[in-house]
């Protein structure tokens, strides 16, 4: 797309599979360096490996990001490599299903593996990103919104993302950082194809969901998602702040139910 990428750095939690991975070769491909903050060290070589890159341009630092220390190295090994950092894209997270019969310490655990390390990474960070006049980009979820039943945690921890990027939009303006928001829907990932197969009728089931998404009856692909993201992380987006995006065909505001009611 040619969005005067060239050479700025972004560090992309969760980076290695899914919607991680697709943020990451779209910035790649943008000519961005990019640093992937991930548990899983041999499945981000493994992209890499696909993607045909080289380690200058990118790379994977193993990141525990329950852990504060781990997320202070992720910031300062990205640096060391790089040079700065000039977008951090809060990917990582997992619908774990801790919902109200759980414990309130399982509850808690929920927010510290899908919500802490994102204010850590950015208090990290932060003076970085004002010396780059840089961009924060949260990668939410439908699940903050619409609810989704028995997922309390993650719901509450994607539903505080959403609040963080109106607050730090806020406080961050007058230094010069933009901070928003892309929330996939219905995305077909790996993991979400995983759970298909596990139904007894994926296909069906299938179909029935990509039914209810109004603008071409499909699901969003991973790589929508990520050009969303690099979007927002570009200069041609340089006076958006604040904003929470919906790239989902329509799937979270529009009337669903349009054209299948009978009207006589």
């Amino acid at each position: 797309m040619n969005l005067g990428l060239q050479g700025k750095v972004a560090l992309v939690t969760g980076g290695a599979k899914g919607i991680g991975a697709a943020i990451v070769r779209s910035f790649s491909e943008e000519g961005a360096i990019v640093s992937i903050a991930d548990r899983n060290p041999k499945d981000a070589q493994r992209l890499m490996e696909e993607m045909g890159t080289t380690p200058e341009k990118v790379f994977c630092i193993p990141t525990e990001l329950t852990d504060q220390d781990s997320c202070r190295k992720a910031v300062e090994d990205t640096i060391e490599r790089a040079g700065k950092i000039d977008c951090l894209i809060h990917n990582a997270g997992t619908n774990d299903g801790v919902g109200l019969d759980a414990s309130p310490s399982a509850f808690f655990e929920s927010l510290r593996k899908n919500l802490l390390h994102v204010f850590s990474l950015t208090h990290f960070a932060l003076d970085e990103l004002v010396k780059n006049r840089g961009v924060v980009i949260n990668v939410g979820s439908k699940v903050a919104e619409t609810g989704q039943g028995g997922t309390s945690g993650y719901a509450a921890a994607k539903g505080a993302m959403n609040g963080l990027t109106r607050e730090w939009a806020l406080d961050l303006a007058d230094r010069g950082v933009r901070v928003n928001a892309v929330i996939p829907a219905e995305v077909m990932t790996p993991m979400y194809r995983r759970w298909l197969d596990s139904l007894s009728d994926p296909d069906a089931t299938l179909a029935s969901i990509e039914e209810n998404v109004p603008l071409a009856k499909r699901m969003t692909t991973d790589r929508e998602i990520a050009d969303a993201v690099v979007f927002l992380a570009s200069s041609r987006s340089s006076h958006t702040t604040g904003q929470i995006f919906h790239p989902d065909g329509g799937y979270l505001h529009l009337d669903r139910s349009y054209g299948k009611i009978r009207i006589d």
